[in-house]
Order: structure tokens, then C-alpha cells, then sequence
């Protein structure tokens, strides 16, 4: 597709000269990412669109612009496109994002509103939609696949079937069908996404992918199904093997992934790079502010040792390429008028920005006014969660005291969000599971979400924290209230916080609360500036670090992927514990309900006794090992066969 300007007759005259043009950019080093040449150049623009690149005779027509802009001989480059972002992941509402992110060069963004659909289904989609609409830059829309991530394995706001898929492609910003997470269902044809898929396929989308780890004929079939981008790509053998199979790479760094190194000492050695590409998938506030966004992600690929007009080209041509827009990502005549002045090609520090040929920014302000507007849906109460109380938040064991094996999630790396299932003996006292290593914590999951009200119970090693509770409502991706903790009380409390104030993220320590970030809108974003929210995110580190994530650069999103339940290996959820690559709860534990059970067969309800039992028996925590299992075939028989006073187990 093209993007078209408003009158075509009128750019052609201004292509010829024979009207003047809106703006001339003069003399500048024009940045070629088709040929990868830099020449001197006077770059003529019409309505938002390039009408004219003149390299032949420099000084001709000067007089045939309504505005010149003396470029100094610095480099004129494409505004740059991030090719995968969650902007609600930034923490702030699209129009708080672009204020922060035009001054740095970024003119185009391919967002994926699956956060805010996880929680407010199609209505967070059109509100990231609405709220986006007369902005200074381009805000498109991948329209959220996989809601919830993986159905069955967790229970989130909404459920996108083809249906939801149908209608949302009518919003006028759609570009693509958003990462299709749910690489399993890709893979083996299953009928609910091969039904998404036909609906992007028909409407002409592009279908961005989600495939952590997928190789050799899984990478093939996953291919074959669709998608053919991915942003998840972490090794360097991983980033060669899917640009072989002509898979986009969309190479990032986030605010918490680093990928740019890694996947480009896989790549270095191919002759062509039209399939790589970059993206910030998730940047926050302060680190946009302070580092930048694409064009920092970009400098980081030529300190790597990228040549500068590849890298560029990567953030705009190919880009443009990837979601099919044939005009956008070059300075070429038809092209879209995004382009910046920069000193250095190596620092990317834009001078000026431009957006369908207006100037937006100048050395690092914004000049274009982004009118603040308030929408309804900013002020709507997320949180619909149960009475909490400590025994909500404590795990009881099938034995009095002893030991008992457990099936816990363990991270190897704290740079990293992908865990581990790891058997280990640990303590009961009184009935309840004991924690006797600081390197071990307890894991809630509890759902906020009208309709459900599943809490589960995990262990976990290696998350980093040493002491007290951190809670989270931004949580990926069905954003279930998550908390990492020492004790019941401390999880308490925090989850008491973070209702209260309609969520966030909260610290807690030796039963007070460090602090509370609060993000108001569907417990995902903040209403505050991105100046203002900075300074906010700067104290939930500190509080982080006060609870031991003190070898982190930046902990403040250690915990938001520790329940998303396509990152392998295991993963928790508000069911249980999540084995990823079986798609299936293995371990998990929840609140003992067999008081619930009791009573439901007491008054002879067959039916949901029955159901109760199988919810009981679905997924225990504990793992028996030799000696073992004739206890627990005998627990499991007593439970079938009765629910009297002396049943005890845990159950999800």
C-alpha cells in the first residue's frame, strides 16, 4: 500500500517546478538507505510528501519553497519507524508517548495494543486507537492476536476470537495482525488461530510474529502458518537462522532486553540486511527521556559495529518494507516527508524533526502542540478483586510437618525472563509450605478481572529479591495481579495497595510500604507526563533495590514477565504453574478450598462436588517421588471417594 497525498495533480506541479513547494530542507548530506550512498542534496516538499530531491544543480529553484530550511551540511536522514512497540508498556497514554518520543526522531510506531486488550478487550484497542488520532507523528495499529496469550492456561479481561479480529480491522490506523504469541497453535493448524490468521490473510495484513527459540522445522511450519516477523529473537545463531528463512528480525532493546549485540554477531557476516530491523517492544519513561528511542536502539547496532547507513536503513526502509508501505522510510520522491537533520551519524541526536514535512522538533523540544485530552475509560476502576486475607497468600502442605518435594520456577539469569522447572525438597511447619533459602520466594498470581476470581500459588528461585513483597497489576500479558514475597503479610498488604489505588506496582518491606507507583488507567499506564513519571519510576527502583534487586541496571520490570506464559520454559498464571512448551498447567496451588468441597457434597450437589474434586485433583503443586506415591494415591482415592473433615490437599 501507498500512503497518498491529499491532492496527487498538485504534487505533480510542484514536482515540476511549476508551483512552489511548501518547504526546501538545503543544503544537506542526503542519507540514501536505498543505495546506501551520501551525497549533497536540496530536498523539495509539497503537502507532506517529498515532491522533488535535487542533487545535480544545487542551486537551482532556492526561490520555490514558502519555507527554507538551511540544512548546514548535516545529514538528512528518514524520521525512524519502531517496528514493534506496546506503547501502553511505556507507561504513559499515546499522546504523553509522543511528546516524549518525537524529539528523539521516532515518526512511526507499530504498536500492539494487547496490554490494554488483555484488560479492557475492544474497548482498550479503540481507545489507544482514539487517543492516538491527530497526533505529529504515526501511531498504526497491529490489531492484538493472541487475548489471552494462550487460552486455558489463564484467565484475562477479554477473549479475541476471529470475530473481534473482523471488527477491529475497521479502525482506519490498522496495519497488521499483532504478534501472533501463540506459536504452538500456529504451528499445529489449530482451528481458533488458523480462523485469525484467514481474517488478516483476507483483509491484506501484514501478520507480525512471536516465535522465542522456534527452530528447524517448528521455525519452517510456524512460517508456513503466517507470520514472518519476530522480535524475540535472543542468540545469535537464532538471529541467522531465521533471517536464512526470510523472516523479519526485529532486533531489540527494551528497557529490560538487550538483543541488538547478540543477534548481530550472528548476522554480521550475511551480505544483505533487508530483513533486519529494529524495535523497543517496551521502553519507559525515563529511559526514552534520557537515552532516547529508536535512534538509540540504532546507535547501539553501530557501536556494535553495524555500518551507520545499514543501521539507518534498517530503522526506516526496511521497516516500511516489513508492514508494506511502499512510501515511507526514505527521502525520495512520492515518499512521506518524516525526515531529520542530524550532526552525527553515529550519535543520531535529531536537530530537527519533521512529520509529513511540518517541522515538530527542534534540538530536543517539542514544537508541535499535542493538546492534552481526557477520555472516559482513564477513569474506570480495573481492580475487581475478591476480600483478600493472609491465608490467601499461604501455601498448605498434604503432611503436618516433614518435608515434601515441590516443582518451583527457577531463573538462571536475571538479564533474562526465561525460567526453568526445578524439583526441590523444602520444609512444612504446621501445614504450610516454609521457604529456607533467601534465593526462594513465594509467587501469587491473583486475577483482577470481572468474572473470575483465581488466585495460584507458586514458588520461585532466582527472581533476585532477598526480602519482602513486590507487587504488580502490569503483568504480561493478562495482567493478573503478580506478587513476588517473603510472607503472607507483606504479599497482603501489597496487593492491598495496588487495589486501593486502581493498580501499579508496589514495594513492601518488614510490613511497610516503600512505594507505590500508580498507574490508574487499567492498572497498565499513568496519566502524568513522561517528565513527571520518570521521577516516579526512578523511586519504584530504589524500592526494587531496596528488596535486593541491586545487580539489575533496571529492575522495574523484573516481575511483569514472570506470568506470561509464551516465554519458555515455565511460567506462572492465576491456574497454575505454566510448562509452556506442553501448553499445559503442570504445577500450580491455590487457596485450600476443601472446606468449599465439603460443603457442596454435604448438601449433595453431585455435579459441582464432582467439579470441585476435578479442580482439586487437577493440578497439584506437589510432586511425589518413589516412596511417595502410595500415599499419594491413597490421598487422591480418599478424596475421590468421600470429603469428609480429615481431607487436606491443595488444590487449583
Amino acid at each position: 500500500m501507498k500512503l497518498q497525498p491529499k491532492d496527487k495533480k498538485q504534487l505533480l506541479k510542484a514536482a515540476l517546478g511549476e508551483i512552489p513547494s511548501d518547504l526546501l530542507i538545503k543544503h544537506v548530506q542526503l542519507v540514501n538507505v536505498i543505495t546506501g550512498e551520501i551525497y549533497p542534496a536540496n530536498v523539495f516538499v509539497y503537502d507532506g510528501m517529498i515532491a522533488h530531491v535535487e542533487y545535480k544543480n544545487l542551486d537551482a529553484d532556492l526561490d520555490k519553497a514558502a519555507t527554507v530550511v538551511d540544512g548546514q551540511g548535516h545529514y538528512l536522514i528518514p524520521g525512524f519507524l519502531d517496528a514493534h512497540e506496546h506503547i501502553e508498556s511505556s507507561m504513559m497514554t499515546p499522546r504523553n508517548f509522543a511528546k516524549a518520543v518525537l524529539p528523539h526522531g521516532t515518526t512511526t510506531v507499530i504498536t500492539d495494543p494487547h496490554e490494554i486488550a488483555n484488560v479492557w478487550g475492544m474497548e482498550g484497542v479503540r481507545y489507544m486507537h482514539d487517543s492516538g488520532e491527530d497526533l505529529p507523528m504515526r501511531q498504526l495499529i497491529d490489531i492484538p492476536s493472541c487475548v489471552p496469550a494462550v487460552p486455558g492456561l489463564e484467565n484475562a479481561g477479554a477473549d479475541f476470537l476471529a470475530e473481534q479480529i473482523e471488527e477491529l480491522c475497521g479502525l482506519k490506523r490498522v496495519i497488521g495482525l499483532a504478534e501472533v504469541m501463540d506459536f504452538l497453535a500456529v504451528i499445529h493448524g489449530e482451528d481458533r488461530m488458523m480462523d485469525i490468521l484467514k481474517v488478516a490473510e483476507d483483509r491484506g495484513l501484514y501478520m507480525q510474529g512471536h516465535a522465542p527459540y522456534v527452530s528447524g522445522r517448528m521455525l519452517s511450519a510456524y512460517l508456513c502458518g503466517g507470520p514472518n516477523t519476530c522480535h524475540e529473537t535472543r542468540a545469535s545463531d537464532e538471529g541467522l537462522e531465521k533471517l536464512r528463512s526470510a523472516m523479519y528480525v526485529d532486533a531489540r532493546d527494551s528497557s529490560i532486553t538487550k538483543n541488538v549485540k547478540d543477534i548481530w554477531e550472528g548476522v554480521k557476516q550475511v551480505k544483505f540486511f533487508d530483513h533486519l530491523c529494529f524495535c523497543t517492544d517496551d521502553r519507559e519513561a525515563d529511559d526514552i527521556l534520557n537515552n532516547g528511542h529508536i535512534n538509540d536502539v540504532v546507535r547501539n547496532a553501530i557501536r556494535c559495529g553495524m555500518d551507520p547507513v545499514t543501521a539507518i536503513k534498517s530503522a526506516t526502509y526496511n521497516t516500511a518494507r516489513e508492514i508494506k508501505i511502499e512510501n515511507l522510510g526514505a527521502i525520495a520522491p512520492g515518499f512521506v516527508a518524516d525526515m531529520l537533520l542530524v550532526e552525527s551519524l553515529e550519535e543520531l541526536k535529531p536537530s530537527h524533526v519533521f512529520y509529513n514535512g511540518e517541522l515538530v522538533a527542534e534540538n530536543g523540544k517539542l514544537l508541535a502542540d499535542i493538546k492534552d485530552e481526557s477520555y472516559a475509560i482513564e477513569h474506570r476502576n480495573s481492580m475487581h478483586v475478591k476480600k483478600l486475607s493472609v491465608e490467601d497468600f499461604r501455601i498448605q502442605a498434604p503432611v503436618e510437618n516433614g518435608t515434601v518435594k515441590v516443582n518451583l520456577m527457577e531463573y538462571k539469569d536475571l538479564l533474562l525472563s526465561s525460567t526453568l522447572v526445578s524439583c526441590e525438597e523444602l520444609p512444612v511447619e504446621n501445614g504450610y509450605l516454609k521457604l529456607n533459602d533467601d534465593d526462594l520466594k513465594f509467587v501469587a498470581v491473583v486475577n483482577r478481572h470481572e468474572g473470575h476470581d483465581t488466585v495460584a500459588l507458586g514458588v520461585v528461585r532466582g527472581f533476585g529479591t532477598t526480602t519482602g513483597a513486590l507487587a504488580s497489576t502490569v503483568s504480561h500479558d493478562s495482567h493478573n495481579l503478580t506478587i513476588v514475597y517473603d510472607t503472607a503479610e507483606n504479599a497482603l498488604l501489597a496487593a492491598n495497595e495496588l487495589i486501593a489505588c486502581g493498580g501499579g506496582m508496589c514495594a513492601v518491606k518488614d510490613g511497610a510500604v516503600l512505594h507505590t507507583l500508580q498507574l490508574p488507567l487499567a492498572g497498565l499506564i499513568s496519566l502524568k507526563p513522561a517528565e513527571e513519571l520518570a521521577v516516579d519510576n526512578a523511586l519504584m527502583k530504589d524500592a526494587n533495590r531496596a528488596l535486593g534487586l541491586v545487580d539489575m541496571e533496571n529492575p522495574l520490570l523484573r516481575i511483569v514477565t514472570l506470568a506470561l506464559p509464551v516465554i519458555p520454559e515455565a511460567k506462572m498464571s492465576d491456574l497454575g504453574l505454566i510448562d509452556v512448551l506442553k501448553k499445559e498447567i503442570c504445577t500450580a496451588v491455590c487457596i485450600n478450598k476443601a472446606s468449599e468441597i465439603r460443603l457442596v457434597c454435604n448438601n449433595n450437589n453431585s455435579d459441582s462436588c464432582s467439579s470441585l474434586k476435578e479442580q482439586a485433583m487437577g493440578a497439584l503443586l506437589l510432586t511425589w517421588k518413589q516412596r511417595d506415591q502410595n500415599t499419594l494415591r491413597d490421598w487422591e482415592s480418599g478424596l475421590s471417594a468421600s470429603c469428609d473433615e480429615s481431607d487436606s490437599f491443595v488444590y487449583n
